[in-house]
């Protein structure tokens, strides 16, 4: 269908998510204007003038059905995703992840993107979104500038949307899978509060060697340098647990690690130190560790962090990282459609909403166009079910209550519960097989409600 009719809708940014919610668009008779201006200027990270730069790996993760990645890919699909068909274009072997020549990739993209009657490019860098609403006549606008939105978007994004709740993250803790923590030698406890038994936290308890073997490695474990363009200034509130290591073996004990306040542990001693967990969604299926960001490599994330009492097997759901990262509060800011809850004409997309990741990005792209689309033909927005991947996205950046960047995982979808036979086997392996299989069944049937 093309429709010239239909209202125009600016998107500003030509990366994963805004090239994916321009195709959408288009591709459904809604004409678009199309901005972005690294042709004029690259950012820092960028190393090609093309459209959808993969600027850090060249791998969008796994195409496994069984996967929450393949899952996601599988429901964008499943909307005729842009994104993802021209990434299976140009695939390279990755074994069941989806990794792609990057600029026969980008410049595919691109050239579809100027190729199409109804999206119109223009070559410009973006500050005042709805003063180009205007100039450029058109309805609705996307804002989909990524992490490393352009000094002068953020600052009109500061001064009239967000306030103090758009964030710049230098670093982000890693999140453990709850499967794989050996909960004997942990125990769940808040600090000060005198509850006979449990808690929200999880604690893992050190004896004074353990700590001061674990701080040891810490300060001495290779870290991530800062790019050329990143100047590391940390908030003295956030900083990452190896610069405490490096400032004196007892910092830590006296911050997150402090043992005040908890209780003696299983073997009725008082901890050294402790190192809190709190659960990174409402199922406890994910646990994110309290005070740990890092500037580890992922290598030593994994060595060191195993050192710590119950996670000497641990299953990383993501790790931790050291980057300038700006987002929005979507909670606070948003709308479930990701609109301005302040500027109604006015929506986000990508990493800016608050997700991680490739995929992720373009998928909030897909997921705006579609309510975007269901909004210009009058028809009201909808919620995509949390027990599909697209919704449990959503669901996580609409309900978290301190934001934080996450990218698809298993832990964002209700769990659920094994039979005593099923306990059996490998429960974690069947867990996510039941999973995926549900968050099939469900996006088929949400699909066909909608045609």
């Amino acid at each position: 269908m093309q429709n010239s009719e239909l209202p125009r809708v600016l998107v500003i940014g030509a990366g994963l998510a805004g090239s994916e919610a321009a195709m959408y668009l288009a591709q459904h008779g809604v004409p678009v204007t199309l901005i972005e201006g690294k042709t004029l200027k690259l950012n820092p990270a960028q190393k090609i003038n093309t459209y959808a730069e993969l600027v850090c790996t060249n791998s969008l993760k796994s195409l496994d059905p069984n996967s929450a990645h393949g899952l996601l890919k599988s429901e964008m699909l499943a909307m005729g995703s842009f994104i993802i068909e021209s990434a299976k274009k140009h695939a390279v072997p990755a074994g069941d992840a989806l990794a792609v020549d990057r600029e026969g990739f980008s410049g595919e993209v691109t050239e579809k993107l100027h190729a199409h009657p109804l999206i119109t490019v223009v070559e410009r860098e973006a500050a005042d979104p709805m003063k180009l609403k205007e100039e450029f006549n058109c309805a609705y606008v996307i804002v989909a500038t990524g992490p490393l939105t352009s000094k002068s978007l953020e600052e009109w994004i500061t001064k009239e949307i967000s306030g103090d709740d758009f964030y710049f993250y230098d670093a982000i803790a890693p999140v453990v899978d709850a499967d794989s923590l050996d909960l004997s030698k942990m125990y769940f406890k808040d600090r000060h509060k005198n509850i006979e038994e449990g808690g929200d936290y999880l604690n893992a308890p050190m004896t004074k060697e353990e700590y001061y073997a674990f701080v040891e490695e810490l300060a001495k474990a290779e870290k991530v340098p800062p790019k050329e363009f990143e100047d590391w200034k940390f908030f003295e509130s956030c900083l990452p647990i190896d610069l405490m290591a490096e400032r004196g073996k007892d910092t830590a004990r006296f911050s997150c690690m402090k043992p005040i306040g908890l209780e003696p542990d299983i073997n009725g001693k008082w901890p050294f130190a402790v190192v809190q967990l709190r659960k990174e969604n409402l199922l406890g299926s994910a646990y994110n560790l309290v005070g740990f960001q890092t500037r580890l490599t992922y290598k030593e994330q994994v060595r060191v962090f195993r050192m710590i009492p119950g996670l000497e097997e641990a299953s990383f759901i993501h790790l931790g990282s050291c980057h300038r990262n700006s987002f929005l509060n979507a909670r606070k800011l948003l709308d479930w459609d990701l609109k301005s809850k302040k500027i109604p004409e006015l929506y986000f997309a990508g990493q800016i909403t608050g997700v991680e990741g490739y995929t992720e990005s373009a998928s909030m792209g897909l997921y705006v166009a579609f309510q975007l689309l269901r909004r210009i033909k009058g028809e009201e927005a909808m919620r995509f079910p949390v027990e599909t991947a697209m919704g449990a996205l959503v669901n996580y950046i609409m309900t978290i209550e301190k934001p934080c960047p996450s990218n698809i995982n298993f832990g964002l979808l209700p769990s659920i519960e094994l039979t005593k036979e099923q306990r059996r086997g490998d429960r974690k392996k069947l867990k996510k097989q039941l999973v995926a299989t549900r968050a099939q069944n469900v996006f088929q049937s949400f699909l066909s409600e909608l045609r």
